[in-house]
């Protein structure tokens, strides 16, 4: 009869995984949750300071922007014939838009080129 009114046990549970995966190491307290922002560095105390970055034409006012000259608006454009932004170059917006019409004039006129397989 013992044989028959056995009770199944249920399987004993393992530790939890966390626990036993990897030893416990001393961690640093978390921030409150208002502060989860990462703590500035005080100005100055970098490795290097970034310069400003200005606009060439209003700094220099003999610089003219001009679609028929190809090496000046190469400076404006990337190995692959993109116009570089505003905040890569420095430019303001007023000559921003000045030299992207220029770009694209001296392009049509094939001044500059449209992509690297357009050979000049």
């Amino acid at each position: 009869m013992s044989e028959e009114t056995k009770t199944t046990a249920a399987p004993a549970t393992p530790a939890t995984p966390a626990a036993t995966a990897r030893p416990t190491t001393a961690r640093p307290a978390r921030p409150a949750a208002g502060d989860r922002r990462p703590a500035r560095k005080p100005a100055g105390r970098g490795r290097f300071q970034r310069r400003r970055k200005f606009c060439k034409f209003c700094a220099d006012k003999t610089m003219h922007i001009d679609h028929k000259d190809p090496v000046m608006l190469g400076q404006f454009v990337t190995e692959r014939y993109k116009i570089l932004p505003s905040r890569v170059t420095g430019t303001c917006a007023k000559h921003q838009r000045a030299l992207t019409t220029a770009i694209k004039r001296a392009r049509v006129l094939a001044l500059l080129a449209f992509t690297p397989l357009h050979h000049g």
